[in-house]
């Protein structure tokens, strides 16, 4: 088996602002879609996000434990041009931290079992060779 894609779930009232915020803000394309999901790939990747939804009427409380992740040189103040982003669009948004490198997203009224990290891109440079 190879590696396809991972699948997160997004409250339905707010999937449509979540899916624009990856493909405006983030340079996602939507590669296909149905009635309750949609799979994404940012250009340059090879792993695809899938959006589904989900009317649990629960959020998970330990959502920050569940990353969709992203590198960055700023990775805070990144994060909070997309804050800024849900806020304008009626979603409050907040950031928080894992360590001064690594931080994240959360839309609680939207995200229902993830939040959006970024961090420094040497966090994931790893001193390995893939055969």
């Amino acid at each position: 088996m190879r590696f396809n894609h991972v699948a997160n779930r997004v409250n339905p009232d707010h999937f449509e602002i979540v899916v624009d915020m990856f493909v405006q803000q983030l340079g996602f394309v939507e590669l296909r879609r149905n009635e309750r999901a949609v799979w994404l790939r940012q250009t340059g990747a090879n792993v695809d996000l899938q959006l589904s939804r989900s009317d649990a009427g629960h959020r998970d409380p330990d959502r920050e434990r569940s990353q969709v992740s992203f590198l960055s040189d700023t990775p805070e103040a990144d994060l909070r041009r997309l804050a800024s982003w849900f806020t304008a669009r009626g979603l409050p948004a907040r950031i928080g931290a894992y360590s001064e490198q690594e931080f994240y997203l959360d839309v609680p009224a939207a995200f229902v079992d993830f939040v959006v990290e970024a961090m420094l891109p040497e966090l994931a440079s790893y001193d390995i060779t893939l055969g």
